[in-house]
């Protein structure tokens, strides 16, 4: 009885996967994106969808979160959210797990900025260290919102070893890029981003000063004290807070 219920779960599921490979192609965005969060839930037994998940990964047309979880609807009513096909795509190539790997690098070289961006997001997502190089390089792209991936994808991999390139993507003409980049130097912890992070409280952008001070306190080096003491007296009442905390978590 057990395997026989076991047998009928399965077809359920191959007929599930079918329907929402098929759903992917329809001209409704909503309906697209639905179908893309459907294979979500499928994890590693979908992975025939991938080829389809990863045209999807181009497409950037606004989409409602609820339609993926109408538990959200109260949520997004009050704020100004929306997903895209293209999001929800590279959330289920995440699930689907290592198959995706291969053709995600594969993207991250491709002529569409938004498949780029996507494509550095769940690679950063899926965990693999062997992305790290490919991932530094997109810190370099045309783009600054596939930058901003590129640089949050290496601080969730953790990647010491891009420290260099993100170091100087604190540069970046892109504010966003600069404070995304703040953020992955404090996840990754490595203390030879010190003197790079003070550097950037002084930045012209307040948030990036902001990220600058919480990262100085994610990475507790006391050589930091002096120039969060400074940040004290920051024109911005956030960096100031977070200037605080920071020289908390140090103990300074």
């Amino acid at each position: 009885m057990r395997s026989l219920a076991l047998i009928a779960l399965l077809s359920i599921a191959q007929v599930d996967l079918r329907s929402s490979t098929a759903a992917l192609k329809s001209p409704d965005p909503a309906s697209r994106t639905r179908a893309a969060c459907d294979i979500r839930e499928l994890g590693s037994g979908a992975q025939e969808a991938i080829p389809l998940l990863l045209d999807l990964l181009a497409d950037g047309s606004p989409v409602d979160p609820a339609v993926c979880d109408e538990r959200t609807w109260r949520w997004t009513q009050q704020r100004d959210v929306t997903t895209t096909p293209g999001e929800q795509a590279a959330s289920a190539l995440v699930a689907i797990g290592t198959p995706a790997y291969e053709p995600l690098t594969r993207v991250l070289k491709g002529p569409v900025w938004i498949a780029r961006g996507n494509a550095a997001w769940a690679l950063g997502a899926l965990g693999n260290h062997a992305a790290t190089p490919l991932l530094a390089a997109v810190l370099r792209d045309t783009e600054p919102a596939v930058r901003r991936r590129g640089a949050w994808a290496l601080g969730a991999l953790d990647a010491s070893e891009s420290l260099p390139a993100l170091i100087e993507a604190l540069k970046d003409s892109d504010v966003g890029v600069r404070e995304q980049v703040a953020w992955a130097l404090g996840a990754i912890g490595d203390r030879r981003a010190v003197d790079a992070l003070m550097n950037a409280l002084s930045d012209q952008a307040a948030s990036v000063r902001e990220q600058a001070a919480w990262a100085l306190g994610a990475l507790g080096d006391h050589k930091a004290a002096a120039a969060l003491s400074k940040a004290l007296k920051d024109p911005e009442a956030r960096v100031r807070r977070k200037a605080a905390w920071a020289l908390g978590a140090i103990g300074g």
